[in-house]
């Protein structure tokens, strides 16, 4: 992500608890930056006059504990929309099942609603953002076609580095604001277009509610 980012040009910075392991980035002109997303401490620093965020976040997989999805799929959304003063761009990298609550997957720390959670969170909050719901992750990137759904209803396989080209894609092409969307692999060149990919989906409505209880 960052590579593809520094790679356009784009002035970015590092927002971690563990900033201080990504030094390699700051001598290369990178702003990296000590915050906690789970709590909101440090993040009105770190996003000082930022003009948009990617958020890219590894939850933990218990109900209890500090790294509970509620904690930083849903509350560290909102701390960080709260904190964000004057974004116009927030690209959220979610996952495919956040709709099908059946799944196993949301055994885990009620991990899928959370996240839908979250990215309710981000479409109530009105500011022009994407949601990229990424299938199963894979090596490499920039060697496969790409397959953009919504509904949440597919399955399949996704480079790391498409998701990444994705983000940074949804950052810069206004056809890409306001939507959600799955991303796959597919056998195939790699997009040329990515305004073509994305021109064709259907823009976001602002959900009933963004808050509540996910149990």
């Amino acid at each position: 992500m960052v590579e593809r980012l520094l790679a356009e040009g784009v002035d970015t910075r590092v927002v971690s608890r563990h900033a201080g392991r990504a030094a390699d980035l700051g001598r290369r002109g990178v702003g990296l930056f000590s915050a906690d997303i789970r709590d909101g401490v440090g993040l009105p620093e770190a996003l000082a006059g930022a003009r948009s965020v990617v958020f890219s976040v590894e939850p933990g997989t218990s109900s209890s504990g500090p790294n509970r999805p509620e904690t930083t799929m849903y509350q560290g959304v909102r701390n960080v929309l709260a904190a964000g003063h004057g974004l116009r761009r927030f690209v959220l990298v979610s996952q495919i099942y956040v709709t099908r609550r059946g799944h196993s997957m949301n055994g885990s720390g009620h991990l899928l609603d959370w996240r839908l959670r979250g990215e309710d969170a981000v479409r109530a909050s009105g500011v022009p953002h994407t949601v990229i719901r990424p299938s199963w992750l894979g090596s490499g990137g920039g060697t496969k076609a790409i397959r953009l759904e919504q509904g949440d209803t597919g399955d399949g396989e996704i480079a790391r580095g498409d998701v990444a080209e994705a983000c940074v894609r949804a950052l810069a092409l206004d056809s890409a604001v306001n939507t959600t969307f799955e991303i796959y692999n597919e056998r195939g060149a790699p997009p040329s277009d990515w305004n073509a990919l994305f021109a064709p989906l259907d823009r976001d409505g602002v959900p009933e509610t963004a808050g509540g209880n996910a149990r």
